[in-house]
């Protein structure tokens, strides 16, 4: 008898196990999913919603102000937020929905439209690294939150952000490195060694153009493989840039895409082409790289003025051959485009109001407005089509972090509130 239930035992402890595991791989460690483009792996995921949209699994509430979106990795999920006058790095448990630690990051961004850190931490499965609102770069032990060691950029590198809005990038992991813009006139880009925070290298910036202004940007960088050089890509204060991986020489940059206020969104990268969008009256290229690790040159294919397309901060995706994202400043103009020609396939006026973030999972694109309406569209070059919308539990102001699916789970965070929903069929 104790046998069969030390066997029972063992076999839930194992499902158990697995469960934990599955909720454990880093499936999304980064900002905007594993490889920082904004697509979930996710299937079996609703291909409809009824009128009043998918199911409120769960809701938690205490996360502080604060636009950082999520990142998961052994039955727990990480964030940050502003809780009175610190801004904090956050673990909770997935299945107990409580608190496990927080972590203080630095001063709270008490901004008086847009309080709140920006910086989605970053995961490499035994530490999180933070950037705080203040340039203060922290790195913890994933199990209790205790610090490891912080850099500050403004005072480490003389580092400096394009305006107001401070800093706001994730920092990248790469092997044993991690990857940040300071935006310093020695080190636009650095590389740090992630166990102990120490400088590898650090990469100056030539004078590349006159629009835009001093200092990093509000993206996050990705990787690059053009022309066989591994190079980090991101477009910062005065347009979007190329630093090779290996050492920190700058390859390449491209003045046109800048403008003065805030330049925002990730790049979207395929093969030996770099799509970089900005808003504020601004626009969108593709970028061909062409050149050797020495010399690398960016070609213009094209070029998409304001009025044709212009990300402001949502984000764009590239599923197949097409891009998807939402055009116009402050707006979400819904918009899909050829990648390799820049045709425009269809553009639809916004379903909800303001700057809409976008998520890309099993054909189906997850689109939040800032005004709380989310919606569900085919992932289709041929026409838009709508799948569902719905208003979401919560509105606690202007609130942008982008969506992420994990198991079968849509994970919307609203400030202080965090928004769980079942898409699963």
């Amino acid at each position: 008898m104790t046998i069969i239930r030390l066997s029972v035992l063992s076999a839930v402890l194992a499902a158990a196990g697995l469960a934990w595991a599955a909720e454990g791989e880093l499936a999304w460690p980064n900002f905007r999913g594993p490889n920082g483009d904004g697509i979930s792996k996710e299937t079996g995921l609703l291909d409809s919603w009824p009128e009043s949209g998918p199911k409120l699994a769960w809701r938690l509430d205490g996360l502080g102000k604060g636009f950082s979106s999520l990142n998961f990795n052994g039955g727990r999920f990480f964030t940050m937020g502003d809780r009175g006058d610190d801004q904090f790095i956050l673990c909770y448990d997935l299945a107990a929905r409580k608190e496990v630690w927080s972590a203080r990051v630095g001063a709270a961004h008490k901004d008086r439209r847009s309080p709140g850190p920006r910086c989605t931490p970053t995961l490499d499965g035994e530490r999180v690294y933070a950037l705080g609102s203040q340039g203060e770069l922290v790195c913890v032990q994933m199990a209790d939150g205790k610090e490891v060691w912080r850099r500050s950029l403004p005072k480490d590198f003389d580092g400096q952000v394009m305006k107001i809005w401070k800093y706001s990038e994730s920092p990248l992991v790469d092997g044993d490195r991690l990857i940040c813009t300071p935006g310093g006139p020695k080190a636009m880009m650095a590389a740090l060694d992630k166990k102990t925070g120490k400088t590898v290298w650090a990469c100056a910036m030539p004078n590349i153009g006159e629009r835009g202004a001093e200092g990093s940007g509000y993206g996050s960088i990705v990787i690059s493989n053009a022309c066989g050089v591994k190079q980090y890509v991101t477009t910062v204060g005065r347009g979007t840039i190329g630093v090779r991986a290996e050492d920190g020489k700058f390859l390449w940059g491209y003045n046109k895409v800048a403008n003065s206020i805030a330049n925002i969104p990730n790049c979207v990268i395929r093969g030996d082409y770099v799509f970089c969008t900005t808003s504020y009256k601004t626009g969108s290229a593709l970028l061909k790289l062409t050149g050797s690790g020495e010399a690398i040159k960016p070609q213009e294919i094209y070029w998409l003025g304001p009025q044709q397309f212009e990300n402001h901060h949502g984000g764009v995706v590239l599923v197949g051959d097409h891009l998807y994202g939402g055009s116009g400043q402050n707006n979400g103009i819904l918009t899909c485009i050829e990648l390799l020609t820049g045709k425009i396939a269809w553009q639809q006026e916004p379903v909800g109001k303001k700057s809409a973030a976008i998520l890309y999972a099993d054909g189906e694109l997850y689109v939040r407005y800032e005004d709380a309406t989310m919606c569900l569209v085919e992932a289709t070059p041929e026409k838009f089509k709508l799948k569902g919308k719905f208003t979401l539990a919560t509105n606690n102001g202007p609130s942008w972090p982008h969506p992420v699916i994990v198991n079968k789970k849509l994970y919307i965070r609203d400030h202080d509130a965090l928004l769980v929903y079942d898409v699963a069929k």
